[in-house]
């Protein structure tokens, strides 16, 4: 057997125990995406492309524990610039015996986020959230952005199409010092598979 064969069988062992997430492993893009983010004197909206990579893994055996998961790298470029404005890093997890998916990441301005929700093993939609000062589904950021804009909440819905796309919508709720409202934060796209 050569070493693509092996890798492709133990791909494929990985995947069935993927649960809800084995539709997304592979690669995504998707150019539909809107980002409204807090400017200079409000909201400010951004159209976006992005590419997303989800490559399985596993298992990750914390004792009783035994997680499979996706490693996953995005990036995403405003419509009009070859420049990105946003990266992140990390993994979505799926705990079969706890019905559990989870999203640890990190973005480079220094905020690391878990979050997490309740899932069945065919579900195709989705919901992981995330507090600050929570101990398990938790948020940190770098001491600057926790004074200037903590984040106090994350959520995320995730759809899975039949027809071969997904789509996210994700609320990051900010307290903005000197401010009394939370600002959401929110991004959507949609993706299509292209490998």
């Amino acid at each position: 057997m050569s070493d693509h064969d092996q890798s492709s069988e133990i791909n494929d062992d990985i995947l069935v125990r993927l649960g809800p997430l084995a539709p997304l492993a592979g690669v995504w893009e998707g150019d539909t995406g809107v980002d409204v983010a807090p400017g200079q004197s409000g909201a400010v909206e951004t159209r976006y492309r992005e590419r997303l990579s989800f490559e399985p893994l596993g298992p990750v055996v914390n004792g009783p524990q035994v997680l499979y998961g996706l490693r996953y790298a995005t990036t995403a470029w405003p419509l009009d610039a070859d420049e990105a404005f946003h990266e992140e890093t990390g993994y979505w997890l799926w705990d079969v015996q706890a019905k559990q998916v989870m999203r640890c990441f990190m973005v480079p301005r220094g905020v690391t986020v878990l979050a997490g929700g309740i899932a069945s093993i065919d579900a195709t939609e989705l919901s992981m959230s995330a507090v600050y000062g929570s101990e398990t589904f938790g948020i940190l950021s770098n001491p600057f952005l926790n004074q200037a804009f903590k984040t106090v909440r994350y959520d995320l819905t995730v759809n899975i199409h039949k027809d071969g796309r997904f789509s996210y919508n994700e609320d990051t709720q900010l307290k903005i010092h000197q401010q009394d409202d939370i600002f959401h934060h929110t991004d959507r796209n949609t993706l299509t598979k292209t490998g």
